[in-house]
């Protein structure tokens, strides 16, 4: 009786480890066709072609969605945002940035899931919670997608808050690390110990406020825990 409990103890870990690494394969996949384009600027190819918050956008392309965290010029820049906007793009933002902004605008609030061309999107909160650049009680937002199977977190310009450790089921985040106005690499970590993704992807650095270092020591802090993968700016 021992030897068959033992058996089916070590069926199911063998199970375990064949699903989970197939998991983190399907999130290394998809994490292939995300490019950084500087600050928080990610283009994702999936079954849409998604833009976060574009911003110094170099050259033409034409996004399906774009995600628009906060208002900030840096964020909400309304120049980029028509840089990668075609006929048909839907902007995904929250009501301060949207009065800027024309054409297939959906305004959205923290607590929202919505769906746009079969993207699955999930609002989140972001703000601070040691300084006032981001304030609680304003209207800054991340958002939780789904790109090919593979759930996605974009943070946005957050402090680690307490909301992360309800975030389920993520594979990839896209994590700001670079301080002032965001976490620093350190709170990004312990962040992403909350959120437990297969993937962090740091990002905030290098454009207005922090260097790669600030990404480097993102991943000296996950080594052996989670994947990280440093991009490099497009």
């Amino acid at each position: 009786m021992k030897k068959l409990v033992l058996f089916f103890l070590a069926a199911g870990i063998v199970l375990f480890a064949g699903t989970a690494g197939a998991e983190v394969k399907a999130a290394q996949a998809v994490a292939k066709e995300i490019r950084w384009l500087g600050h928080d600027t990610f283009r994702i190819q999936g079954e849409k072609v998604v833009y976060t918050d574009p911003f110094k956008i170099k050259g033409k392309d034409t996004a399906d969605i774009i995600l628009i965290s906060h208002d900030h010029f840096d964020h909400c820049s309304e120049k980029d945002i028509k840089a990668v906007q075609g006929a048909n793009t839907v902007i995904v933002t929250p009501p301060s940035c949207a009065k800027g902004l024309a054409g297939n605008v959906k305004v959205v609030k923290r607590g929202d899931t919505i769906n746009v061309g079969g993207i699955a999107i999930e609002v989140v909160p972001a703000y601070n919670v040691n300084k006032e650049f981001h304030p609680k009680a304003a209207d800054g937002v991340g958002y939780i997608f789904t790109v090919k199977g593979q759930r996605i977190y974009f943070a946005g310009d957050t402090d680690h808050i307490p909301e992360m450790k309800g975030f389920r089921n993520v594979n990839i985040a896209l994590l700001p690390v670079s301080g002032t106005y965001v976490m620093t690499a350190e709170e990004a970590a312990r962040a992403a110990l909350d959120i437990k993704p297969d993937i962090a992807i740091p990002m905030h650095y290098g454009a207005i406020v922090g260097t790669e270092s600030d990404a480097n020591r993102f991943a000296e802090g996950l080594k052996g825990k989670i994947e990280v993968i440093i991009l490099k700016k497009e």
